[in-house]
């Protein structure tokens, strides 16, 4: 256990705080922090934490005010918590933390490279038949495509365009973000680009019909995260409720609090019209899912914290969801 003394000038102008700090689980006192400034952000508590413990990097650190309640932002001031002068905190040790970029590279990479595996047939994948070199139908290339257009799209956008509230996740987490999408990836791919496979049933009309909604979904898609960016343009971290701009495609926020997400869903339903694949619908619909729970997530965060949020708007599909 460490005692920790943060001394300033200004000590006798106003009452400083002392914080102790408990293992969650087993309440075990790791650390006193004394004389901590009434201003100081969650933020300055982990440096001041992890001076003291240099295996537990702030971003493996998750402080807490309950061992079971949520962690506490950074940007978060001690003297604005609910705690007397003597605040106890909680600590949770989150495990190596990988950056989100770094997740993002790895998860979007995979799938663009592998469906080229099955896109241009190599020999280990359906056999060495020249039957089975190349595709009769122009579908197959454009679903090749869209399908990497779609991932380059993401790659662009991690690079340039978002800014992540929580700069990490777990590194154990990283292996399963990948069986998904690369796994999947792959399963699409083999079918799609299969020797057997067959067109969709009405043609020319129904493959126009889908890249057109597939283009307009990710050019929305685009919109909503370079909208979403530009929140937090100055570096701030703070949550901020997104509005329309004049782009015509971000005018999905007078109906939906996570327009981003029903455009991505979109992307992928207009991908299974286009190819008329069973394994891309199946892929669509987990897709749909997955980002309505992470919808409804962020759609309740908006109304707990602003209490003027707009009351038009649903998690996900306008009027409905």
């Amino acid at each position: 256990m460490f005692h920790y003394k943060v001394f300033d000038e200004n000590n006798l102008k106003h009452k400083n705080y002392m914080v102790e700090i408990l293992d969650w689980k087993t309440k075990e006192q790791l650390c006193f922090l004394d004389k901590v400034e009434p201003n100081a952000t969650i933020r300055e508590i982990r440096l001041m934490f992890h001076k003291l413990y240099p295996r537990w990097y702030p971003a493996r650190q998750s402080i807490k005010l309950d061992p079971k309640g949520k962690s506490l932002r950074d940007e978060e001031i001690l003297q604005h918590l609910p705690v007397g002068t003597t605040a106890t905190l909680y600590f949770k040790d989150l495990g190596p933390q990988i950056g989100w970029t770094t997740v993002f590279l790895i998860e979007y990479t995979g799938p663009l490279f592998i469906y080229f595996l099955f896109y241009f047939r190599m020999p280990f994948v359906y056999g060495l038949d020249e039957r089975f070199t190349s595709s009769p139908h122009p579908v197959v290339n454009l679903a090749c495509i869209c399908h990497s257009f779609h991932y380059i799209k993401r790659l662009i956008e991690t690079i340039f365009v978002h800014r992540f509230s929580h700069g990490t996740m777990p590194l154990r987490n990283i292996v399963k973000n990948c069986l998904y999408y690369w796994g999947f990836a792959a399963w699409l791919a083999y079918y799609i680009n299969h020797p057997l496979y067959t067109p969709p049933s009405y043609g020319k009309k129904q493959i126009n019909f889908a890249v057109i909604m597939f283009l307009l979904c990710e050019a929305g898609n685009f919109s909503i995260h370079v909208a979403l960016s530009d929140l937090r343009r100055d570096g701030s971290k703070t949550r901020k409720i997104p509005y329309p701009t004049k782009n015509p495609f971000t005018w999905l926020f007078f109906f939906v609090s996570c327009p981003n997400y029903t455009y991505e869903v979109g992307t992928w339903i207009s991908f299974t019209v286009m190819t008329q694949c069973v394994p891309v619908g199946l892929f669509t619909l987990l897709c749909f899912i997955q980002m309505t729970i992470w919808a409804k997530d962020k759609h309740y965060t908006y109304l707990r914290e602003f209490k003027d949020y707009p009351s038009l708007r649903m998690p996900i599909i306008p009027f409905l969801l």
